[in-house]
């Protein structure tokens, strides 16, 4: 898939979600090495929390880990929902970014589910 047909993706799955009554969506951002997730107040604009695969905490729990990117992209999410538990965020829209919903985007999107995020 080519840049501009990505791009055409991503403005579609905006505009659905737009179209929602939530008030907060998690926008999944994947690069080749790290995975970051932000929760993002719709209304407002403002990031309200977020995690990613650099901060020093989750370092810690990676460093652990002998698997791969899925398995990091769990510990991701653990730690994003903790943080969205906290401050009573239990709803959200996931916004997958114009990614396939497979592989890392996919554990992400299990592993809220697990911890009782509900999308």
């Amino acid at each position: 898939m080519n840049r501009k047909n990505w791009l055409k993706k991503k403005s579609r799955l905006k505009y659905k979600i737009s179209q929602t009554t939530n008030d907060h969506k998690l926008v999944v951002f994947r690069s080749n090495k790290h995975i970051y997730g932000q929760v993002v107040n719709i209304n407002d604009g403002i990031t309200i929390v977020s995690a990613s695969s650099i901060d020093k905490n989750i370092i810690k729990d990676i460093e652990k880990l002998e698997n791969g990117k899925i398995e990091v992209s769990k510990v991701v999410a653990k730690n994003l929902s903790e943080k969205m538990k906290k401050n009573k965020i239990t709803d959200i829209t996931f916004d997958r970014n114009g990614y396939r919903y497979h592989g890392r985007v996919k554990a992400f999107a299990d592993e809220l589910r697990n911890n009782g995020i509900k999308f």
